[in-house]
């Protein structure tokens, strides 16, 4: 999966990090997005959150859509589970089936109190250890998985902040600063938006040599966040990530009930 790609799919993708308090306030959201690179439709995204007494629950899908769509479809098939105790979400189950055209790979990592306790992917990539950076134990401690990643509680700092994401794959950071907020347009809908400058640091779990990689750890990219009107969550409704080919634009066309 390339950086950009991973990037898009993730920022659809995120959810609410374990480990922070949140109201135990039983309720569905859902959200979907259209992901555009210069202008032009290249993606759909569309994601169903449960929020229970005692636990929750995500399931997303993603597809490659329009010109990109005819080009090679690329798709993927997101979900985790997890509890609410003591008013924290825990992750426990992420799973992430990635597909592009023919081929497909599965990742799946079970956690415990915002560490990892497993990680396998199926089938094993081919890695050269000359420039792969390696994932250490030390590097699944505290994190959360990508659909644990942005949608924060009600009441939390949302930016500044950084947010450690283990993808089954990737250790990487998303480094948040503040830069106010703004009204953004969902439908027939207007929200506030907080909005945040965002920072890609990958730490682990990713070949050296990438220039994909190399150009995001220098660009500044936004993500702007909104308030559920079902749970009481902050979600992602914007996201702006610059590109050698173009500006990456996520937007959301749907976002509550």
């Amino acid at each position: 999966m390339t950086s950009a790609l991973r990037l898009a799919s993730f920022l659809t993708l995120f959810l609410a990090i374990p480990a922070i308090s949140v109201a135990q306030t039983a309720g569905r959201h859902v959200t979907d997005y259209t992901v555009r690179l210069a202008g032009f439709t290249i993606a759909t995204a569309s994601f169903d959150t449960v929020l229970k007494d005692r636990g929750y629950s995500v399931a997303g899908r993603f597809r490659t859509a329009g010109i990109a769509g005819l080009l090679t479809t690329i798709s993927g098939e997101t979900t985790v589970e997890g509890a609410v105790a003591r008013g924290r979400l825990a992750a426990g189950d992420y799973r992430l089936v990635y597909k592009r055209g023919e081929r497909s790979r599965v990742y799946d990592v079970k956690m415990r109190n915002g560490n990892v306790t497993s990680s396998t992917i199926t089938p094993a990539p081919r890695r050269n250890p000359d420039n792969w950076v390696a994932v250490r134990d030390a590097d699944l401690r505290r994190v959360a998985d990508p659909l644990s990643g942005l949608m924060i509680p009600a009441g939390s700092r949302i930016c500044p902040s950084t947010l450690p994401i283990y993808d089954g794959e990737t250790r990487m950071d998303i480094v948040l600063t503040d830069k106010g907020t703004k009204p953004f347009t969902i439908g027939k809908r207007q929200v506030e938006a907080i909005v945040c400058g965002a920072r890609y640091v990958p730490k682990a779990g990713y070949r050296r040599d990438r220039k994909d990689v190399e150009y995001l750890k220098s660009v500044s990219m936004e993500i702007w966040f909104a308030k559920s009107d079902v749970v009481d969550l902050y979600a992602p409704v914007y996201a702006r990530i610059p590109t050698k080919t173009g500006t990456l634009v996520i937007a959301a066309t749907r976002f509550g009930n």
